[in-house]
């Protein structure tokens, strides 16, 4: 149950955002995980607190799923100035680097070079951390990933290279912009250790995360993830996504990790009732996080340069 608990916090949370653009109160680009709550969930519940977190744009989940609290979350999306950067950075652009979520960044697979350097400079500051990176199937075409990851190798560095294959690419289906869609072989060739898994299942994605991140702890260097899940939503709030099929998306709904879990629950003897009450605790804890962020002073411009010069 745990685990559905931590992927209803994520779903009740966009769900929650995607409403909050449709009234206007939430501006700006903003990239739902809706169906890809299972990747967070897993791999973070191994991560230590020292270990830095980088994420795409699509990041919400990620900063929910490494101990990001609601309410200042919700108040960033907001342009509130109690976000967890002030308003600042808004649903695209947030970080919280307290809490080992180290940002997102609005540019395909540019997180990748950040965090090498972030496990190169734990190399010499003595905290030795790991460093994740999460990107998605279009970002494995960006000759950025592909320097990280052969720095990362070259110079034996702890990251983990994680792959959200959602299949998409944006707007354009991974199988028909690259020969082989198989993007787990690709790190192979650089020497690094390259896996391919389900990753609508949070409990094979934290014992296979866990097994790399220890490896990564001792001397063993980096890793590559892809985790084989979907999107329920377009790449964009707004999106009419032409490009899939109402066959394909209902396939996907029967796959994805939240349903998945519930027939799991349900086949195990656990009461429709006690199931129905996590996605409804999980509703309220968001619904209250929003009210009292809808609350806050918003954002104050005359503040906008600061933190921009040391």
């Amino acid at each position: 149950m745990a685990d559905l608990r931590a992927m209803w916090r994520i779903r009740a949370f966009e769900e929650k955002t995607q409403a909050l653009c449709g009234t206007g109160d939430i501006r700006g680009s903003v990239h739902l995980c809706i169906g890809q709550e299972a990747g967070p969930v897993g791999a973070c519940g191994v991560l230590e607190g020292s270990d830095a977190l980088f994420a795409t744009y699509r990041g919400h989940g990620w900063a929910i799923a490494r101990g990001t609290p609601l309410r200042p979350l919700m108040a960033e999306l907001l342009g509130r100035s109690t976000g967890v950067n002030g308003g600042r950075g808004g649903s695209a652009y947030l970080s919280a680097p307290e809490y080992g979520f180290h940002g997102e960044n609005s540019i395909v697979g540019a997180g990748a070079p950040i965090a090498v350097g972030a496990a190169l400079a734990g190399r010499y500051d003595g905290s030795h951390r790991i460093a994740l990176t999460v990107f998605g199937d279009g970002a494995m075409n960006q000759g950025s990933v592909h320097e990280a990851m052969n720095f990362a190798a070259a110079t034996c560095l702890p990251v983990l290279f994680i792959c959200e294959n959602n299949r998409w690419s944006e707007l354009t289906p991974i199988k028909d912009a690259v020969g082989n869609d198989a993007l787990a072989d690709r790190p192979r060739a650089l020497g690094m250790t390259s896996v391919r898994i389900d990753g609508n299942d949070p409990d094979l994605v934290r014992r296979t995360i866990g097994d790399l991140t220890a490896a990564a702890r001792t001397g063993g260097g980096p890793a590559f993830v892809e985790l084989a899940t979907q999107r329920l939503v377009g790449h964009y709030v707004g999106d009419p996504q032409q490009y899939r099929t109402r066959e394909e998306l209902a396939a996907d709904r029967e796959q994805e990790p939240i349903a998945r879990a519930v027939r799991e629950l349900t086949a195990a003897g656990i009461a429709a009732e006690e199931i129905a009450a996590v996605e409804k605790n999980a509703r309220e804890e968001v619904e209250q996080a929003t009210q009292a962020a809808l609350a806050d002073p918003p954002a104050d411009s005359d503040s906008a340069r600061e933190h921009v010069y040391a």
